[in-house]
């Protein structure tokens, strides 16, 4: 109808454009072209293309004052983003001249898509210094609201709007980051309305902790940087995800609890669970500097590590084991992934209590770690 066309060219000069090359693809018998604001059209060179002959001859007779072309406006079988040349397409288009190009936000469209417009608009501004009224910065604010009302999810590794394409992830970039910004280029996140990150996993380098630090306001030794980082690439050989939240509780972990200045330190353990059966733990520990070892049962692979701490204590330590009050696990306060699991647990020992916490990916890993804190808590009782 009129009135979608009148409000089609009503934003286009809310945007800027007041006149220039005009191309209407498919022009049909050239209904945008009848409902065009006189304005526009007098300060534009019109062209319109058109597959079908007999009407390509109609809107030719109907608007002299433009020229209409009976082809096709792509000499391939597909007009969409089929062969991955859309933003090709583009580059081709205002080298020819064009002055009028046709994007949507995430390159949404049928089959295979159409040309994104942050990409579209990355090219225009540094490929040809073209002048756009679009805010850059809000590039990525509309392409996740677009995400989310279409409910059709954006690759990682978009273009512009790609959760990591502003994301580093091996040590080595982050380094050149720290020396002048070796690896950096115009597309830069603050541009758009982001922030570069730096990623924490098993590519994490020392480089890549000290920025994510830094971000935090955290400042480290060294020495802790290093067991920090350590820890980090643990976790991500385990397949982890590891975010900047979860730092400063792996922070805390590591720096609280040194193991080179604990006395009791767990030197190795196997736990197994099956269905209809007990389950089994094997461990080995130290205690001031001698090894022991002990295999048990028990309800559950916890239970069955802490039985077996129970003999060593009792058959070969001839001390008093503390007393289970209380256990809960939980996400840590302000987590906001799965990579870790926090594990609480509340002893009794000879008429006092504690509490000790463990940290790590798996839930009997974090509470394995609070027990063998408890056990260099009470050695300094």
């Amino acid at each position: 109808p009129p009135e979608l066309i009148w409000g089609i060219y009503a934003g286009l000069e809310k945007q800027g454009f007041t006149g220039g090359n005009v191309l209407k693809p498919s022009c049909g018998n050239g209904r945008f072209l009848e409902n065009m604001p006189e304005g526009i059209r007098e300060a534009s060179n019109i062209h319109g293309v058109e597959l079908d002959p007999i009407t390509a001859r109609i809107a030719a007779h109907i608007y002299t004052d433009a020229t209409i072309s009976n082809q096709p406006f792509e000499r391939t079988n597909y007009a969409d983003n089929s062969f991955d040349l859309a933003i090709s397409n583009v580059l081709a288009a205002v080298l020819s001249g064009c002055q009028g190009i046709h994007a949507t936000v995430n390159g949404l469209g049928e089959r295979a898509g159409n040309a994104p417009l942050a990409s579209v608009q990355a090219i225009l501004h540094d490929q040809f210094e073209a002048h756009t009224n679009i805010d850059e910065t809000a590039l990525f604010q509309i392409s996740r609201l677009v995400e989310s009302y279409s409910a059709i999810p954006i690759s990682p590794n978009r273009p512009i709007v790609g959760e990591s394409v502003f994301t580093q992830v091996a040590g080595v970039h982050a380094d050149g980051d720290n020396k002048h910004n070796l690896y950096q280029n115009n597309l830069k996140p603050e541009r758009f309305g982001r922030k570069r990150e730096y990623a924490l996993g098993k590519n994490s380098g020392k480089a890549n902790i000290i920025k994510n630090l830094d971000a935090l306001g955290l400042q480290l030794t060294p020495e802790q940087t290093k067991l920090v980082t350590e820890r980090i690439t643990e976790l991500g050989d385990r397949k982890e995800i590891v975010t900047p939240d979860d730092l400063p509780f792996i922070v805390n972990d590591v720096i609280k609890h040194n193991t080179d200045s604990n006395k009791v330190k767990l030197v190795g353990y196997m736990v197994s669970t099956a269905r209809s059966l007990r389950s089994y733990a094997s461990l080995r520990i130290e205690v001031d500097g001698v090894e022991y070892e002990a295999a048990s049962t028990g309800d559950g692979q916890y239970d069955a590590f802490v039985k077996g701490l129970h003999k060593i204590y009792a058959e070969k330590l001839h001390r008093e084991f503390p007393v289970l009050t209380n256990y809960f696990v939980t996400i840590p306060p302000g987590g906001r992934t799965d990579a870790l699991v926090q594990t609480v647990i509340s002893w009794e020992y000879k008429g006092k209590s504690l509490r000790t916490r463990g940290l790590d990916a798996d839930q009997t890993d974090s509470a394995i770690k609070a027990t063998i804190k408890m056990l260099n808590a009470i050695e300094n009782m």
